[in-house]
C-alpha cells in the first residue's frame, strides 16, 4: 500500500480518531470520530486511519515526548495534530506538480489546531463529549456538522483549497491588534468598563474589533484568540457581507460538496451551528444573530450561543453588536439570568460613533511603503502584517520563495526546540530570488519577522539595511543588530 491511501476526488482527506477506542478486533470502526470526505468507502477510511495509527505508534518508540507532526511520502503529505490525549486529527494532502511547493506544513497544522480550538469553544472538549455519551454519537454529530461548516471556507468550486504560497505573509493562530492613539485608547477603555458593568452586579467580559483588528479584550490570551478567530471568520462586517473568508485571498464557495450535512438531518438548529455562514445576519437593531426558518420559533431577543472558555474556565453567553466597521462581543456568564432588553439597552448607550470610530486607520494603518512583511510574536500569539491588498501586488516568484523559506524556518525551529526547548535560537536568512527580489526571515528573542522586498538593490547590504530601518522604526529595535 505504501505511505498513502487511494486518493479522493480532490486529493484531500481529514480524519479525527480516538486511540482509546476500537482496540478489539472487529471494533475498528469505533475509533473513527470524523472522516472527510464522508462518502469515502469504509475500507478506505479504515486503511487511512490504520496507517496513521501505525505512524503515531512507531514514532512514539523513538520520540515518546514529541508528537509526530509531518510525514512526507512521494505522493502525499500527512500532517498530524494530537488535539487531546489520544485524540488525533490528521490531514492528508495529495501532491502533484502544481501544488507540491505551494503549501507549508506548519500552516496546514495550524488549520487543525484552529478547528479544534473553535470546536472546543462551542462544544467543549471531545473527550468530555465521549464521556457524556460513550457511544460517541454525540461527539460524531457535533464534529460532522462543525467541521463540515468549517471546511466550507476552503471550498473552491468542488475542491478544497488550503492555504498556499499566497498566504505566506499571514499567521494563523495569532491575533492582529490595532494600535490606536492615546485619546482613542481612553475611549476604548471607558467602553470596556461600561460593557463590564452593563448588567449591574454581573461582571461581563468583552472584545472590541475594528474591521478585522482587535482593539480591546478583557479575556485571557487563549480565549481571546479563539473568540477573535471566530469573529474574523463569521462576525465582522467583511465576513458577514462578503461570501469569502477573511483568512484567504481566494474566492470561496459556500458548502463542501462531499459529506454536506443539513441542519434537519442531524437534529441541529442554526443556533447550534455557529459556522453556518448563510444563517448569520445583522438585524435592524445592530445585533448579529442566526436567521431562523419559518418553522423555527424566534424570540423577541435574538438567541445567544453559549461558549466555553477553557482558560477562564467558564461558560458564557455571546451577544454580538455591530455598527459600521465596529464589532463588539459581549460575554455574559451563563450562570446568570440574562434580561435581554436590559442588556441591549445598556450596550446601545455605549455605542458612541464619533468617539469610537474617529481616527482609526483599520488594516491599512500597518502598511509600510516599500515593504511587504509579517511580524509574529509567538509567545503573545500576536501578529502584524501588510494589508492583504498590498500583498497581492507581489510577484508569484517572490511569494513562492518566501513560502519555501518559511518552511525551512519551521524545520529549523522544530530541530532546535527538540535540542534545547528552554531557549530560542536567533538567526537571519536573506535570499535573492530569480525575479531579483529579496525574501528575508529573521528571528530574534523569539519574535519572527518575514519580509519580501521587490524593486530593491542587488546587494546583501541593501537587504540588511532595509531590515535594520524597519526594525528601528516599527519594532522598537527588536531585530536590529546593535
Amino acid at each position: 500500500m505504501g505511505l498513502s491511501s487511494a486518493a479522493t476526488g480532490d486529493g484531500v482527506q481529514l480524519c479525527v480518531f480516538d486511540l482509546q477506542r476500537g482496540q478489539q478486533e472487529g471494533q475498528e470502526l469505533d475509533k473513527i470520530l470524523y472522516f472527510y470526505p464522508a462518502d469515502c468507502p469504509i475500507l478506505l477510511q479504515l486503511s487511512v486511519i490504520g496507517l496513521c495509527e501505525g505512524i503515531v505508534t512507531f514514532t512514539r518508540i523513538f520520540s515518546p515526548e514529541e508528537d509526530c507532526e509531518v510525514i512526507e511520502s512521494e505522493k502525499h503529505s500527512h500532517v498530524f495534530y494530537q488535539a487531546e490525549t489520544d485524540i488525533w486529527m490528521v490531514l492528508v494532502v495529495e501532491k502533484n506538480k502544481e501544488n507540491e511547493l505551494t503549501w507549508r506544513c506548519g500552516a496546514l497544522q495550524g488549520i487543525l489546531k484552529e478547528a479544534h480550538s473553535l470546536f472546543a469553544m462551542f462544544h467543549g472538549p471531545i473527550r468530555t463529549l465521549l464521556h457524556k455519551q460513550p457511544s460517541a454519537e454525540l461527539a460524531r454529530g457535533h464534529l460532522r456538522t462543525f467541521l463540515t461548516d468549517y471546511l466550507s471556507d476552503f471550498n473552491v468550486g468542488k475542491k478544497l483549497q488550503f492555504p498556499t504560497y499566497r498566504d505566506s505573509l499571514k499567521e494563523r493562530g495569532t491575533v492582529q491588534m490595532l494600535t490606536v492613539s492615546r485619546e482613542v485608547a481612553l475611549d476604548v477603555q471607558s467602553l470596556a468598563t461600561v460593557l463590564g458593568s452593563c448588567l449591574g452586579n454581573v461582571t461581563c467580559q468583552s472584545l472590541v474589533l475594528f474591521e478585522d483588528l482587535l482593539v480591546s479584550t478583557t479575556l485571557p490570551p487563549d480565549d481571546t484568540l479563539n473568540l477573535y478567530t471566530y469573529a474574523v471568520l463569521r462576525l465582522t462586517p467583511r465576513a458577514l457581507y462578503s461570501n469569502a473568508s477573511s483568512w484567504s485571498y481566494l474566492r470561496k464557495g459556500t458548502s463542501v460538496s462531499a459529506g454536506q450535512t443539513s441542519s434537519s438531518s442531524n437534529g441541529t438548529t442554526a443556533g447550534e451551528r455557529p459556522l453556518l455562514r448563510e444563517k448569520l445576519s445583522k438585524g435592524k437593531d445592530g445585533f448579529v444573530a442566526a436567521d431562523f426558518t419559518a418553522t423555527e420559533a424566534r424570540c423577541a431577543v435574538p438567541s445567544t450561543p453559549i461558549l466555553w472558555f477553557q482558560q477562564a474556565d467558564e461558560c458564557m453567553h455571546l451577544c454580538i453588536y455591530q455598527h459600521k466597521s465596529l464589532t463588539i462581543l459581549l460575554l455574559v456568564p451563563a450562570s446568570s439570568v440574562i434580561n435581554g432588553e436590559e442588556g441591549i439597552t445598556h450596550v446601545k448607550k455605549a455605542m458612541l460613533e464619533n468617539k469610537l470610530t474617529r481616527g482609526w486607520g483599520g488594516e491599512n494603518a500597518y502598511h509600510v511603503s516599500g515593504y511587504r512583511y509579517l511580524l509574529v510574536d509567538p509567545e503573545r500569539r500576536v501578529s502584524r502584517a501588510s494589508p492583504p491588498g498590498k500583498v497581492t501586488t507581489l510577484a508569484k516568484d517572490s511569494l513562492l520563495a518566501l513560502n519555501m523559506l518559511r518552511q525551512e524556518v519551521d524545520l529549523e525551529k522544530s530541530r532546535y526546540k527538540r535540542g534545547d526547548p528552554c531557549h530560542d535560537k536567533d538567526f537571519e536568512v536573506c535570499i535573492r530570488t530569480k525575479n531579483n527580489a529579496w525574501v528575508i526571515a529573521k528571528i530574534s528573542q523569539g519574535r519572527e519577522l518575514y519580509m519580501a522586498l521587490e524593486k530593491g538593490g542587488e546587494t546583501l547590504l541593501y537587504a540588511s539595511t532595509a531590515v535594520e530601518k524597519f526594525s528601528n522604526r516599527y519594532c522598537e529595535g527588536a531585530f536590529s543588530t546593535d
